[in-house]
């Protein structure tokens, strides 16, 4: 399978979901510059963390608008499997491929930590090889991952099984202590409505591996690529 990682100008986990992407699982990845306007048959996307041309304005709202999300946009609205990572899922929302926002970290402040997040479904192209209720150890960094929509959105993802990933303890309670960024709702993930975009704020290509001490993180790149041999999959 052909999996294309976007890489703007701030990129720094492009290459790290590329070892990922090749390494863990086997497939070919290919690094997509975000001046290009074709995704050349790719199967599937990977927007990646980092820092987006340097969050001068809103955090991936510049990016949005780079050349390639018009394709990117495109390969979604026909169905293509497109996954968020962090900057990644902050880009998703600004491009409208995903509802509401992020605002600043409750505590102003940068926070690089690992965190447990719950999965609330295991029934999306990105988690069918987890368990629903299934708890993961993830790395997160960010200074903007206070996700935020208005009540009537959050209502709609709550009945539409759209929130993916929860932040919550070890043991899987989803406290507002246990949140650390201030998510409404806990959330650290979400999907559209469709099924086949998926943002979330922790970075699971940094715990894909043995050798790092953790390997949940491969778990959302195992359930992306079982998807992608399961389907007919979409190239462009």
């Amino acid at each position: 399978m052909n999996i294309g990682i976007i890489v703007f100008p701030g990129s720094n986990c492009d290459r790290d979901c590329a070892h990922v992407v090749s390494e863990v699982i086997g497939q070919t990845a290919h690094l997509i510059w975000h001046q290009d306007s074709s995704l050349n048959g790719m199967n599937a996307i990977i927007l990646p963390g980092g820092f987006s041309y340097g969050d001068y304005l809103r955090t991936g709202s510049i990016a949005r608008f780079s050349p390639i999300m018009e394709a990117v946009i495109d390969f979604a609205g026909r169905g293509g499997l497109v996954l968020g990572i962090c900057n990644g899922c902050q880009i998703l929302l600004e491009a409208g491929l995903l509802p509401g926002a992020m605002l600043r970290n409750k505590n102003v402040s940068f926070i690089c930590e690992d965190v447990y997040v719950r999965v609330e479904n295991a029934d999306t192209p990105f988690t069918n090889t987890c368990q629903s209720g299934q708890v993961l150890r993830l790395p997160i960094a960010h200074a903007d991952g206070n996700y935020y929509t208005d009540p009537v959105t959050l209502s709609a993802l709550q009945a539409n099984a759209q929130v993916v990933f929860r932040y919550c303890d070890k043991d899987g309670h989803s406290m507002p202590s246990m949140n650390p960024n201030g998510s409404i709702d806990n959330i650290a993930g979400i999907r559209n409505a469709k099924g086949n975009v998926l943002g979330l704020m922790p970075h699971p290509e940094r715990c894909a591996e043995e050798i790092l001490g953790n390997q949940d993180g491969r778990l959302i790149f195992t359930s992306l690529l079982a998807s992608l041999i399961g389907n007919a999959a979409l190239t462009v």
